[in-house]
């Protein structure tokens, strides 16, 4: 199994380094967003527009708008005051966070669900990233949802290349050997490639060193605590991690007895979705 995954690693790695992998290219409109968020001129209404032409993405950042953790008194029902109400950044990276689910699709059905079942648990983890960032700290809650929603991205390349190599497929204990061991690293070159800012692109690498000790908190701190809340009670490897051992759980402050602020945190794992 260790030889399988290095294997996989060395012709991953290989591939991309000669640039015989296709890496996923960022949906063309979350290119759109991008360069309309970067333009200092851009108005609501003309970011209104360029997000309005994927209905689907639309309706998802209204849905977020009215989630408890956002909530107005009054419901909001279309895309212009959502990007009012979130501001034009915050609504940019969070549009480009949610296209990324445009990605998530394979030929086979085995890796087709494994897509599936990633691209569920960044969406959890995104919303509790995204929470604990408003309650705890003084980062920007937008930035540490497009974290969670990237953190495993490094995993597409890998199932790209488990769908030709059916050896691998066909093991799913060494493709998730696999997994673990190389999509920080693919997923490191993903966000770079897609000219990620640094403080992002750090998380996929990160995340799993549940060791670190940051100098003050960040973003990977955040994905860090929102993998170890959405992993517990689970068979995952992250569930046996004790919290009151990782050091970005320590610093965050979170009271595990405030049973409000468990049910808030809760009730944020499916805000994106």
């Amino acid at each position: 199994m260790i030889e399988l995954a290095e294997k996989v690693q060395q012709d991953l790695v290989e591939a991309i380094d000669n640039d015989d992998l296709v890496l996923p290219t960022l949906p063309e409109v979350a290119l759109q967003i991008r360069k309309a968020a970067e333009d200092p001129e851009i108005s609501i209404s003309s970011l209104s527009k360029v997000i309005g032409r994927d209905a689907a993405l639309s309706a998802r950042l209204i849905k977020v708008v009215n989630s408890p953790l956002l909530r107005a008194t009054q419901e909001v029902t279309d895309l212009h005051t959502a990007i009012t109400r979130l501001g034009i950044n915050y609504s940019s990276n969070l549009a480009i966070g949610l296209v990324m689910e445009q990605i998530f699709h394979a030929r086979s059905e085995v890796v087709e669900q494994k897509m599936r079942d990633v691209w569920r648990k960044s969406l959890e983890i995104a919303g509790v990233s995204y929470a604990l960032c408003r309650t705890y700290t003084q980062l920007k809650p937008d930035q540490a949802a497009l974290g969670g929603l990237v953190h495993q991205i490094g995993v597409l390349p890998i199932l790209t290349y488990a769908e030709d190599h059916y050896e691998l497929l066909a093991d799913p204990v060494s493709l998730n050997h696999v997994i673990e061991r190389i999509h920080p690293l693919l997923g490191d070159k993903l966000l770079r490639a897609w000219e990620f800012p640094e403080l992002l692109v750090q998380v996929p690498l990160l995340y799993q060193n549940f060791k670190r000790q940051s100098a003050r908190i960040d973003y990977v701190d955040l994905v860090q605590v929102a993998s170890l809340y959405c992993h517990k009670d689970t068979d995952h490897p992250i569930s046996r991690i004790d919290p009151l051992s990782v050091p970005a759980f320590v610093k965050l402050g979170i009271d595990l007895d405030n049973q409000a602020r468990c049910a808030e945190l809760e009730e944020t794992r499916s805000m994106f979705y």
